[in-house]
């Protein structure tokens, strides 16, 4: 069933049992009062009786007394202990009553009574007769006007219950479409995209400030990560794709090279053997790099330890200047113990200072200190610097600033995109400051506790 017909049912079916229920109230409210207010009328009347009767018990014969207080639709009789009935009076159009059962209360007694499908009033009231004897004065009442005015109540109810029944259904239709829009123009929207291949967003009324518009807000903000991850996917691809193809493309070259004049010319041989050997290496370390930033976070087998920092940036700055000999300058304010994947930073720190080393000739400046109670790590160069508008892309896969260096210098475009994948799962911050023709500041902040 469709999400719009449940709304459609299930509000149609609360608001009827509501409404069946509200009426129910309604009716036995009133049958309550009318039929407590028609008792209560006819109790008065019967003690006035008694009272008329006490003065008048001894002067005026009993038929004719109890005849001069019959009702005009009931019957007033006098009922001794031996349940025997003095002078039964009843009116014209209430014969049968005469036939009741005779029963003696104790005390007084009101009720409601069903005698030949009709329904009566009922009143006992105990007095002492002329032969000072405790008898019950009973005087039964006709109550079916009342009855019949609860039995018009009960159809109206239910008519009123079966006419409301139509605006009900037709408003809950209303609000069940009103609800589903949303929904509905989601499912054609996201059809669309399928069959088009097309990313597009649903219109949003941003004037109503419900829960509606924040899902439609919260899809259109899904389909933007989407497109945008989307572009990322084929740009990546494609760079990828690029970038494995120049190596494979220089190895089939020198191959082919090595295949006619190899043999002869071993300096060509030599020469095609170092390049393949290179290109290869070159190759590895790009799909190496590929593999690492396909990795979730979770699979990058964080192991953590108690580090000191300025030791780990001592060691890997001793490490660095061994290998490409450069002058690099330390500066430490403290010691600085954080809980962090030794490796892991390591690594971090050797992608940055190998940036460093690629773009500028000049020192290095490495600082170790703290702000805001996290662990700062600051490398410096004097290089050539990275402009504003290229600033907001060298964290992108395979991007270059300075796209003359590219292969000369053994770079993929990969590696701060990496250092910003480990600086993620190391719940470290990475921020990169620049001036062109001036220096690059890369500032790595730790988390102390």
């Amino acid at each position: 069933m469709r999400l719009q017909n449940k709304i459609n049912l299930y509000t149609t079916v609360l608001f009827v049992i509501l409404l069946i229920m509200m009426n129910l109230f309604v009716y036995f409210v009133s049958s309550y009062m009318i039929i407590d207010s028609e008792m209560q009328r006819i109790r008065a009347e019967t003690e006035k009786m008694v009272e008329s009767m006490n003065e008048s018990l001894n002067i005026i014969p009993t038929e004719e007394l109890l005849r001069a207080y019959v009702p005009v639709d009931g019957m007033v009789r006098v009922v001794t202990q031996d349940k025997k009935a003095l002078s039964p009076v009843t009116s014209s159009t209430e014969k049968e009553l005469s036939k009741l059962k005779k029963t003696f209360y104790l005390g007084e007694k009101s009720e409601k009574i069903t005698f030949h499908n009709k329904t009566y009033a009922f009143i006992s009231i105990p007095i002492i007769w002329t032969d000072e004897h405790v008898v019950n004065l009973q005087v039964v009442r006709s109550i079916q006007p009342s009855i019949a005015i609860l039995h018009v109540l009960r159809m109206v109810l239910i008519i009123i219950t079966i006419i409301a029944m139509v605006p009900v259904i037709l408003s809950s239709r209303f609000l069940s479409r009103f609800i589903t829009r949303p929904v509905t123009s989601m499912i054609e929207t996201m059809t669309e995209i399928r069959k088009s291949g097309q990313f597009k967003r649903i219109q949003v009324n941003h004037k109503s400030k419900d829960e509606l518009v924040e899902m439609g807000d919260t899809f259109n903000h899904m389909i933007d990560l989407l497109e945008a991850n989307f572009v990322k996917q084929e740009q990546f691809v494609s760079n990828a794709s690029h970038e494995l193809n120049t190596p494979l493309t220089i190895i089939e070259s020198y191959a082919s090279l090595l295949k006619r004049r190899g043999q002869v010319e071993p300096d060509i041989f030599r020469e095609s053997v170092e390049a393949i050997h290179s290109e290869a290496v070159q190759m590895k370390e790009l799909i190496e790099q590929l593999l690492l930033l396909a990795k979730h976070n979770e699979k990058w087998n964080i192991k953590k330890s108690e580090v000191n920092v300025a030791e780990l940036v001592q060691h890997s700055v001793q490490s660095f200047k061994k290998a490409y000999h450069r002058e690099i300058q330390v500066i430490q304010e403290g010691e600085y113990l954080i809980h962090t994947d030794e490796q892991k930073l390591r690594q971090l720190l050797f992608i940055i200072l190998d940036n460093a080393r690629k773009y500028s000739d000049q020192m290095i400046k490495v600082y170790i200190g703290s702000k805001q109670q996290k662990c700062v790590i600051q490398i410096s160069d004097q290089g050539v610097g990275i402009s504003k508008e290229d600033l907001t892309k060298v964290f992108d896969r395979f991007y270059r600033v300075d796209k003359a260096r590219t292969r000369s210098q053994g770079g993929t475009g990969l590696g701060l995109s990496i250092a910003k994948e480990i600086a993620n799962v190391l719940g470290a911050t990475l921020d990169l400051e620049s001036e062109e023709k001036k220096g690059t500041t890369v500032t790595i902040a730790l988390p102390m506790n």
